[in-house]
């Protein structure tokens, strides 16, 4: 059975700009002695957290001619969406340590998840275009295997990553990388979002955050 062609219905944040706007000005009053946190000043959209609904996404896997829907899977159960930095420039290390983790702590993901396929939601990021942030997401796996209930989904244009407030926006830069639990209605049960390169969310995390759910 043939997937239908690609397309993206987000929701998008409705958050205003003037806090960021606010800062921008203060700091320019106070001749640069002010400086807003890496998250506001990167992004007017603060990234969704606890309490809130993650807007719905439609995204095409890594590898293959599929995409998964994040209303379809939560439907079922809930759903873990794990945000790399995918492409900005270059093939981040850290990214690759940190899905190199996850592979290697599948199995646990998998039993927390009631094993179910496809509840951890791999995103990789970029301004390319779909086929080629495909191929760049191919080149960043390698030979690795995607066991369940892992898949890698990428986000073309970073369509994804605004609608959730990751969007890190500066020179070489991409998304922040975070980590969310997605629990029934797509409510945000669990959320660690890092502003720089590191600080990200371990596997235990991820899984003392399912076991509390």
């Amino acid at each position: 059975m043939s997937s239908p062609p690609v397309s993206f219905r987000l929701a998008r944040s409705t958050r205003t700009r003037s806090g960021v706007a606010l800062v921008a000005l203060l700091g320019g009053l106070l001749g640069g002695l002010l400086v807003a946190s890496p998250l506001s000043a990167a992004d007017a959209d603060k990234p969704i957290a606890v309490g809130d609904k993650a807007p719905d996404f439609e995204l095409p896997v890594q590898g293959k001619n599929g995409f998964v829907t994040l209303s379809q899977l939560n439907e079922q159960g809930p759903v873990v969406v794990v945000v790399l930095r995918g492409y900005p420039g270059y093939q981040c290390s850290i990214c690759k340590r940190q899905v190199g983790n996850i592979i290697n702590r599948a199995k646990a993901l998998a039993a927390a998840l009631g094993d179910q396929p496809n509840r951890v939601l791999l995103v990789y990021p970029g301004n390319e275009s779909s086929a080629e942030l495909d191929r760049l997401a191919t080149q960043f796996i390698g030979g690795r295997r995607m066991p369940d209930p892992l898949v890698m989904v990428c986000d073309p244009g970073m369509e994804m990553v605004k609608s959730w407030g990751l969007r890190w926006d500066t020179p070489r830069e991409t998304a922040y990388p975070a980590a969310y639990v997605i629990g029934a209605g797509r409510r945000v049960e669990w959320a660690k979002v890092s502003d720089s390169h590191a600080g990200r969310a371990s596997v235990d995390d991820i899984l003392k955050a399912l076991k509390n759910l």
